[in-house]
């Protein structure tokens, strides 16, 4: 049995970085003691819970000064956004204080600067952006970076993971490292009821914020109805308070439409049910690097319409009747889908959480046994 630290900058978000890291810990704690080092206010145990994953035993450190940290971050986050890098950095500096006492360390949140042994499973490349958004946090990322990011000799000796083979490409791009691809776990929902009894709506989850752009769901929804298609839609997601001014914007534009409703911080039982009833499920954030909501999606049964960019791409097959470039191109896909009686036929099980925790369990087991 090793001691495992598993390294995670914020579970604040409750997105699928935190289902990775608390699903990670779950699969670790069969065979060896686990200690998450993270910064923030969420209970792991409780996120956990939500997620369906048993962390008993899970031991958490959090850094001095913890809740300042976590306060001044998600206060300014409006402003700011919710520097992820920041936290990056000052997690995994934390950690170094103590990575004597550990066997190996295995980041859920990216690339990170850490001793050796380490596994590092990465979402999107969090350092030395080669595209940045303009944003105030995108301007920051080169400070971040200069503290925080690891050199490639590092990730050559450590065993670096990807969600999906674009973000795998993303970080040959900027590492010259490209990452072994181990898909996260999005578990089959067993959802019996026939495509006829289904609602003609549409579902959109997922964290209320920005860069999910989830009000333009909200448009396609408008512009559906405007040609004639009676549909409705449910916004169902966390509601993290970083992003209080677009939560607000989002439920505001939402009470004026009734055929609107958001749901926040849904319990995995409302939210299977949820998908189970409805036929289509709609992503909006662009470029995203995997899309967990996407692929829950599909294993509802349900069709799926995202942005034609980014892993999403992966799980729809590259469907070009599933994937549009524009709102317009999402209300096409959508009309025509429900005009033509559209069916799923992606299969559902291809993303299931027990060879997930097999696939980490042999990436740990292989790296304490090196």
């Amino acid at each position: 049995m090793a001691r495992v630290a598993v390294v995670h900058n914020t579970l604040d978000f409750q997105g699928g970085a935190d289902v990775v890291c608390l699903v990670t810990c779950e699969a670790i704690l069969r065979d060896h003691e686990v200690t998450l080092f993270t910064i923030g206010e969420t209970d792991p145990v409780v996120l956990a819970a939500r997620f369906d994953a048993d962390v008993t035993g899970l031991d958490v450190q959090r850094p001095p000064l913890n809740s300042v940290i976590g306060r001044a971050v998600t206060a300014l986050g409006p402003r700011l956004g919710p520097q992820l890098a920041l936290r990056s950095v000052l997690v995994s500096q934390y950690y170094q204080f103590h990575a004597a006492e550990f066997d190996l360390a295995v980041s859920t949140a990216n690339e990170m600067a850490l001793p050796e042994p380490s596994i590092q499973y990465v979402h999107d490349p969090q350092y030395h952006r080669n595209r940045l958004d303009g944003t105030t946090e995108g301007r920051l990322n080169p400070l971040w970076s200069w503290f925080g990011s690891p050199d490639t000799e590092s990730l050559q000796k450590a065993t670096v993971l990807a969600n999906s083979s674009y973000t795998a490409d993303r970080m040959a791009e900027i590492y010259g490292v490209r990452p072994q691809v181990v898909h996260p776990p999005v578990d089959a929902i067993d959802s019996t009821r026939p495509w006829e009894n289904r609602e003609q709506g549409i579902v959109v989850v997922g964290r209320i914020a920005p860069d999910k752009n989830v009000l333009q769901g909200i448009e396609i929804v408008d512009r559906l109805r405007e040609r004639g298609i009676d549909i409705h839609l449910h916004i169902a997601g966390s509601a993290p308070p970083t992003y209080r001014s677009y939560v607000s914007a989002v439920e505001s534009a939402a009470r004026n439409r009734p055929f609107v409703t958001v749901e926040r911080d849904l319990s995995r039982d409302r939210l299977e049910a949820l998908l189970g009833a409805h036929r289509y499920g709609l992503n909006l954030k662009r470029d995203e690097h995997f899309g967990m909501s996407v692929a829950e999606y599909v294993t509802a049964g349900m069709i799926a319409f995202a942005p034609n960019s980014g892993g999403q791409r992966e799980i729809l097959d590259d469907r070009s009747d599933r994937l549009f470039d524009s709102i317009a191109g999402a209300v096409d896909r959508i009309e025509t889908a429900i005009e033509t009686d559209a069916r799923p036929a992606l299969p559902r099980d291809r993303f299931g959480r027990e060879r997930f925790k097999k696939e980490m369990r042999e990436h740990v087991n292989a790296t304490v046994n090196q």
